[in-house]
């Protein structure tokens, strides 16, 4: 009676309380969003959310709904993997630069390990310059994390744009070096902050250093100066430094890429492989559009 499809929008509208922000989140279409609740309403013969321009709240037959919902996708996913589980099993030690991790990629992990229960799955997250490092150690299998535009290592997911990014209200010094806050070196971003910074001339003064995106995007937030940062990943919060005159220079892009430590992947590696690439569309949904024009595209070989 009720299509798995629509109830995953109804939840998504219910948890968002917005349409556009349900669809985001599933990176569908708002319109398709409000097929599916429109076609769950008429299975249900009752009206489940009540709209109007700036609110969208659950009726009473919608609050019902939730509990329903929940219980018929637990019951649906349950057998979903019982007819479906993997055989694969094994171990693999994937590390995931600290940029990822606050977006989509924990639930594609937590998809991956889901499909795959027999695989013992260990996650480090860090600096992508550390990551290499514990990769060519042999502490790592997979890597998911940066690297510059033209460098060879690693399969291409996705290309973005480096933006300079600050709090909502902060504003540049119209005359002193640009207050900068960033990761600890062997940083890649920052390397590549402090080289722009000082070739066209502004300089930089590194006000806060944390080992953390939460760390930079709290220094950030408090008005200790801007972050270097992937502008379709950004931290809650942080915007585009926009300020008169001073215009920030343009910092490139950045590539990120799965790196592997043998040629020939195992079956745990092998299938998270699988699973990045199947859902990379997922990581740069909201960079489609402005990847076409900057030559980024998906690989299928390394």
């Amino acid at each position: 009676m009720f299509d798995p499809v629509h109830l995953r929008s109804f939840l998504a509208v219910e948890r968002e309380r917005s349409f556009t922000a349900a669809a985001r989140r599933l990176g569908l279409r708002q319109s398709t969003v409000s097929q599916h609740v429109a076609k769950l309403e008429v299975a249900a013969g009752r009206r489940l959310f009540v709209r109007d321009t700036h609110t969208v709240e659950p009726t009473a037959d919608g609050s019902a709904m939730l509990g329903f919902a929940r219980e018929i996708l637990d019951r649906h996913d349950a057998a979903q993997r019982y007819f479906t589980e993997s055989t694969v099993s094994g171990r693999v030690r994937f590390g995931a630069s600290d940029d990822l991790v606050l977006h989509e990629l924990p639930a594609i992990l937590a998809e991956f390990r889901r499909g795959h229960p027999r695989v013992d799955f260990e996650l480090t997250v860090g600096l992508s310059e550390n990551l290499h490092r514990s990769l060519d150690n042999g502490e790592l299998d997979l890597m998911f994390g940066k690297r510059r535009p033209g460098e060879r290592h690693g399969e291409l997911i996705f290309r973005d744009k480096l933006e300079f990014l600050g709090a909502p209200d902060f504003v540049l010094d119209p005359d002193g070096p640009i207050p900068l806050v960033t990761y600890p070196h062997p940083s890649l971003t920052r390397e590549i902050a402090l080289d722009v910074l000082q070739r066209c001339g502004y300089g930089a003064r590194v006000t806060c250093v944390a080992d953390s995106l939460i760390g930079l995007s709290a220094a950030a937030l408090a008005g200790l100066g801007v972050v270097l940062h992937a502008s379709r990943l950004p931290p809650a919060g942080l915007v585009p430094v926009r300020s008169g005159a001073r215009r920030l220079p343009d910092a490139g892009h950045l590539d990120f890429v799965l790196v592997a430590r043998r040629s020939v992947l195992s079956e745990p590696e092998s299938a998270l492989r699988a699973a990045i690439l199947a859902n990379a569309d997922r990581l740069v949904r909201e960079a489609r559009d402005s990847d076409a024009h900057s030559g980024s595209s998906i690989h299928s070989a390394r």
